[in-house]
């Protein structure tokens, strides 16, 4: 009997069952608990169910007497047996929907049962979706497929979902008694990849068989512009692959890029692995491999990569690099880098060897993991001619960096009423040009808060009484200075000095005839140190001797300073009666203030010896401190009493807005700063006057053009002999001030709407050149190891053009860096320094893209380092080229490779690099 249900009829089936673990990715299984699931008609009477359809509601009813026989069916068992092996729990644990569009229906004829037309079948976190379903009870089999339309297309093939993962055969036959299956066409999603195979044959929940199975990452499935014909192939879900022969096929035209066998693993955490490398050549070294070695996926919160590079020549180097995390503790990176490099053979006299190193360490912490403490580092050390003499392609962009900082830092506050904080900081500077290297290790700082001892325990504090308040400063430092030679040696250690600085200062503010601030301070300030000299005049050698003593010792010295200022606004409105200008206001924002500051004369801690002339007829008495080494300077031994006067500007315009609709003018900035500032010596005899030193800078256009600039006016004259006297330029018969130095900087980023969108910081290139020390931008170049980039594969998804043609709307990108600065203390009048440097990007097509990085030293009349970019967007792959055309770091590099991760060793790369330049 063949019985039909309305459509869109859920039944729902509660059975319990054992929990299932390990659920198969592919279609088949699902099958397989559906039929299970069905099964349950095995166990009912052979006598069928009398179905008697009723008018009311057009519902169908089951026979009351016969659902008793199934009741009491189920129910029937012997009360004396008491097996003590627990029964079997049974298949199911969820719930099973099922439903199709038009019909579902049983044959027990036949015994088969149809859904057909969007067929549908939920279990848990499984979703089976098909045009027909066809369950064969004789032959245990079950049949998924699609269905043709009208049009005779093929729709509605099955889809089969758990989880995140999807199966898309065009259909399937299954044995339920077997388990075995036969998928035709399916789509297969497998660790960032896709599986098109003709025939699948599932031999159990482990092991499929694959035949003419192609594997690719494009997105188009239906013609995929390259894939890798695997024609046999065994799958183990989650492990791994086993081919055997595959080869490389571009637009179903095949090539001789293959493998006779293949062995893939599989899996969806992270694993360890061999990083192939790059290949090429180089006139002075030969042949090279670069960037080869091994991943190590240590645990999840840590991995390591090792690289290495070899040069036919003996050249060869080697590369750590790791990445830490955890979730809501901290992150970081660690580096290290190592080249040995040799140049020319051994016995020719051009024949040298030198070693060259860096480290780089990374360290954030997550604020929210302990808000009471911080720890930080950055970390970029090492041989100062690394990046200048390195060999490998990732220092492209860095080669220009002349300083090398660190800086590992650990903070905490103790909370309360005073708070008390302390931090422990090492620093390394390091300038590449001198190879002089400045470090602290460590520096030692802690601080108590402001009291306010007589502030009133409520309400707000006012006068100069309440608003007293007194702090408690100490800084400790072990300071060394060395050279690139004697880093880390045991003479780098030999001169350190130390000591520690007690800092107490007492403050107050109010307010003066209601709209002057008043400002009043008094500093006590006490240094210790370890190490202090003594001078003295030796007659045989004919030469001051200054020797070291080792030793605690200590002075002490405090000043006073009080200023006093204010803030004037001004208003000029050009908006009359009648007139609506373009310009309606200017605001002009003026804050001058004067500051006093006394410092007394510490002569005590001065001490003298006598000295011989040349001749040996006189002698003349030195002064010196045996403190004048000390890290934390020396005491003055002079009294000093200053003026110091400042004025500080700011100007800014509402105009009329474009915008018809705004009911507001628009504010824009005209100058964001300009500060005049200088002082007068009261206890001087000549020259009291210091410069006048003039700073400034604006934002134009929108905030997209950065200025500023500065200038030193001195009023004193100078004698013949360009050296400053006590005359004022204007009774030398010249102007009010000489201009003794300026300085001029702007930087532009201009761009179109779209090519506006760029983001640098997610550029793979910029933040390397970040981590080395080097710029956020690419005014320097970007480095050229293509290989070892992650490539960004949302920038594939950006909006179609609504219009076939492009050229009307080419995204671009310029940034320009301008600087120039002068110098005129002793009339040399001359320009230091001049330079223009530039970098654009243009998207010439969706897919192509140029880009140059250049500049011009005006003072020289010479280009400096300049990069020619080429990338060219071929879907799944990429193609780059990068030039450096002339110069001592002339070269190319030519890169094309599959952009997705896990394939992006199927490249091919093409680099001449530049020759040492001794």
């Amino acid at each position: 009997m063949i019985f039909q249900k309305p459509s869109h009829l859920f039944t729902k089936i509660h059975l319990k069952a054992l929990r299932t673990n390990n659920f198969q990715l592919l279609f088949a299984l699902s099958f397989t608990l559906f039929i299970n699931m069905l099964s349950f008609a095995q166990d009912i009477p052979k006598k069928s169910p009398t179905i008697k359809p009723t008018t009311e509601n057009d519902s169908l009813v089951l026979n009351t007497q016969d659902i008793d026989e199934i009741q009491i069916s189920e129910k029937v068992q012997d009360s004396t047996l008491k097996d003590s092996v627990k029964p079997k729990k049974g298949l199911l644990e969820h719930i099973v929907d099922y439903k199709a569009t038009d019909y579902t229906s049983f044959n027990q004829k036949k015994q088969k049962f149809y859904l057909h037309n969007e067929a549908e079948i939920t279990y848990g976190d499984m979703n089976i979706k098909a045009g027909d379903i066809t369950i064969d009870y004789s032959k245990n089999e079950v049949y998924a497929k699609g269905l043709i339309d009208s049009l005779g297309v093929y729709t509605q093939a099955p889809v089969f979902t758990q989880g995140s993962n999807v199966v898309e055969p065009d259909s399937i036959l299954f044995n339920t008694k077997t388990q075995k299956a036969l998928i035709y066409n399916s789509k297969t999603e497998q660790s960032g990849g896709t599986v098109i195979a003709e025939l699948t044959k599932k031999e159990n929940d482990s092991v499929y068989f694959i035949r003419r199975g192609k594997y690719t990452t494009a997105e188009n499935l239906d013609d995929p512009e390259y894939y890798i014909l695997l024609r046999k192939a065994k799958v183990v879900p989650g492990k791994k692959i086993v081919t055997g022969l595959a080869n490389l096929f571009i637009y179903d035209v095949p090539t001789p890029i293959g493998l006779p066998f293949g062995f893939f693993p599989q899996s969806e955490k992270q694993t360890s692995g061999i990083l192939f490398p790059t290949f090429g050549e180089q006139s002075s070294r030969g042949y090279f491999l670069q960037n080869g070695g091994y991943y190590f996926a240590v645990s999840d919160y840590v991995d390591l990569a090792v690289l290495g590079d070899y040069y036919t020549n003996g050249s060869y180097g080697f590369r750590l690099e790791s990445n830490y995390a955890l979730r809501y503790k901290f992150r970081g990176n660690f580096g290290f880098r190592y080249e040995n490099l040799i140049s020319s053979e051994r016995g020719f006299p051009d024949y040298s060897k030198s070693t060259v190193y860096n480290l780089r360490w990374s360290h954030s912490k997550d604020g929210k993991s302990s808000p009471n403490s911080r720890f930080s580092a950055s970390v970029n050390l090492g041989s100062s001619t690394y990046y200048r003499t390195s060999l490998n392609q990732v220092n492209t962009g860095n080669f220009l960096n002349n300083t090398l900082s660190s800086s590992v830092s650990y903070s905490k506050t103790f909370q309360g009423e005073p708070q008390v904080n302390f931090s422990v900081t090492a620093t390394h500077s390091q300038n590449t040009n001198t190879e002089q290297i400045n470090m602290t290790l460590p520096t030692f700082q802690g601080s108590v808060g402001r009291i306010f001892p007589f502030a009133p325990k409520t309400g707000s504090k006012k006068g100069i009484i309440q608003n007293i308040n007194i702090q408690y400063n100490l800084r400790g430092e072990n300071r060394i200075q060395t050279t690139d030679s004697l880093f880390f040696k045991k003479e780098m250690f030999r001169d350190a000095k130390a000591g520690f600085q007690h800092s107490i200062p007492l403050s107050t503010n109010f307010k003066v005839f209601k709209y002057f601030s008043l400002s009043a301070s008094t500093n006590y300030n006490e240094v210790w140190t370890f190490k202090t000299i003594n001078k003295y005049y030796d007659p045989l050698e004919k030469k001051t001797i200054s020797e070291e003593i080792n030793g605690f010792d200590s002075f002490r010295t405090y000043n006073f300073s009080a200023s006093l200022g204010t803030t004037i606004y001004g208003m000029f409105d050009f908006e009359k009666e009648g007139k609506d200008p373009k310009i309606q206001k200017i605001r002009h924002v003026m804050r001058p203030s004067i500051s006093y500051s006394i410092n007394p004369a510490f002569d005590k801690y001065y001490d003298t010896y006598e000295v011989v002339s040349a001749d040996g007829l006189t002698t003349s008495d030195v002064e010196y401190t045996r403190f004048e080494q000390g890290i934390f300077g020396s005491p003055s031994k002079n009294f000093s009493s200053s003026i110091g006067l400042s004025l500080s500007n700011n100007l800014e315009a509402k105009v009329k807005d474009r915008d018809t609709t705004a009911t507001e003018p628009k504010k824009i900035t005209l100058l964001n700063n300009l500060n005049f500032s200088t002082s007068y010596n009261l206890a001087g005899d000549s020259l009291q006057w210091s410069p006048v030193r003039m700073s400034g800078g604006t934002q134009l256009f929108k905030n997209k053009m950065s200025v500023n600039f500065g200038a030193t006016l001195d009023p004193y004259a100078l004698d013949n002999n360009n050296n400053k006297i006590n005359k004022f330029n204007i009774d030398n018969g010249g102007s009010l001030f000489r201009l003794t130095s300026a300085n001029l900087t702007m930087s532009y980023s201009l761009s179109s709407k779209k090519g506006d969108k760029k983001d640098n910081n997610n550029d793979p290139s910029i933040q390397e050149n970040l981590r080395s020390g080097g710029r956020d931008d690419d005014l320097f170049g970007r480095s050229d190891d293509f290989t070892s980039q992650r490539f960004d594969e949302q920038k594939d998804n950006k909006e179609e053009e609504s219009s076939t043609f492009y050229n009307f709307k080419i995204p671009w990108s310029l940034r320009i860096a301008y600087a120039v600065n002068y110098s005129n203390s002793r009339r040399q009048n001359e320009i230091s320094s001049h330079s223009l440097m530039f970098s654009g990007d243009i998207d010439l097509s969706p897919k192509w893209s140029v880009g140059a990085s250049s500049g011009y030293d005006l003072k020289n009349q010479g280009f400096t380092y300049t990069q020619l970019r080429f990338e060219r967007d071929l879907l799944s792959w990429r193609m780059n080229f990068s030039w450096v055309p002339f110069s001592s770091r002339s070269s190319w590099y030519f890169f094309i490779g599959i952009k997705s991760s896990i394939l992006k060793d199927l490249k091919y790369d093409k680099r001449k690099q530049p020759d040492l330049q001794l």
